[in-house]
């Protein structure tokens, strides 16, 4: 039998968990007044298709995006929380909830954090679903996917999952307290003069062109909501609400067969899948070790990636995914 592995994204690297995190979380990672739980959920099945929900703080995905709105609008979420369209919020198949996620579009750069508290998608070939704001937000709204990087915010993720764990212990035993949030430090700061023989650099004027929005972002692009633009690196754990435009290169889709840690075994599937069109076989190094994946692609649009999808299954291999690259 052939042993199918899975090429992943190497994982966002992890820092220390110190107090400063909880001042990052602040408000916007506070659980709504809905009855919100901390929830990682035994496996479950989709039609044919198991899912393991676990703890990863190493998740780093790229993928297809979609949007959720008016159909579940008001509903509960997977970990009791009633769904706001309007709220930042996202459904993820396998992440703890709730979780926090930077989602970036890889089609235009916005990127922004989100808070996952539901679970989703069940379309075999999405990774994340985004709230219908959120989606205004990213810039892919009007299209229905979009291109994307999602990776977990592991301390924000983990202080989120404390607080919530101990309030439900606290609630248990019957104590009248509540933990609103973690202690954050006393934080000063204070302006210093610049060195001898130096002068302060001077601030310059903002200014946005005519029918644009802050930093050049089209306002129409967002429904009339444009939000704060912050030009900073992503995974710094901004709030809820404010958009990031971070460098996005070129990006492929491709629906990815699977990873073979032997090339005869990946250039078999590969003969096998070689009429649905271009098929190749690329190596990568996975935590030290060659894998060889089978991909088709690149493709033109989502929908032609669905299709392959569906074939790619079809032909005997379940755990095929369409990926970005």
């Amino acid at each position: 039998m052939v042993a199918l592995a899975w090429a992943v994204l190497g994982g966002c690297a992890e820092t220390q968990f110190i107090a400063h995190t909880a001042k990052r979380v602040g408000k916007v990672h506070e659980a709504p007044k809905a009855a919100a739980t901390y929830k990682i959920g035994s496996p479950y099945r989709i039609e044919s298709t198991w899912y393991y929900p676990a703890v990863d703080y190493g998740y780093d995905e790229t993928g297809i995006a979609s949007w959720y709105g008016s159909k579940f609008d008001g509903g509960r979420t997977a970990n009791g929380e009633i769904f706001d369209m309007n709220a930042l919020s996202a459904a993820h198949r396998t992440l703890p909830l709730p979780s926090v996620v930077r989602v970036t579009n890889l089609e235009n750069g916005r990127s922004m954090v989100l808070r996952v508290n539901d679970r989703g998608p069940f379309s075999r070939g999405r990774i994340i679903d985004v709230s219908r704001r959120a989606a205004q937000l990213l810039g892919f709204h009007r299209n229905g996917t979009a291109r994307v990087r999602v990776h977990i915010m592991a301390n924000e993720s983990r202080v989120l999952a404390a607080r919530l764990q101990g309030e439900a212990i606290l609630a248990k035993i019957g104590t009248p307290i509540i933990v609103a949030r973690l202690p954050s430090p006393t934080v000063s700061s204070a302006a210093l003069p610049p060195p001898p023989g130096a002068a302060a650099a001077p601030v310059p004027a903002s200014s946005s062109p005519a029918g644009q929005g802050v930093d050049g972002i089209p306002a129409d692009g967002m429904d009339g909501m444009v939000p704060e633009v912050a030009a900073s690196e992503p995974g710094l754990g901004l709030g809820l609400g404010v958009v990031s435009v971070v460098a996005v290169g070129p990006t492929g889709v491709f629906v990815q067969a699977g990873a073979f840690a032997q090339f005869d075994n990946a250039n078999r599937v590969r003969a096998r899948l070689a009429n649905l069109g271009p098929v190749k076989v690329t190596s990568v190094l996975v935590n030290g070790r060659d894998l060889f994946r089978v991909r088709a692609g690149p493709l033109a649009s989502v929908t032609d990636a669905d299709r392959i999808l569906k074939w790619v299954i079809d032909a005997g291999y379940p755990d095929a995914r369409i990926i970005v690259d």
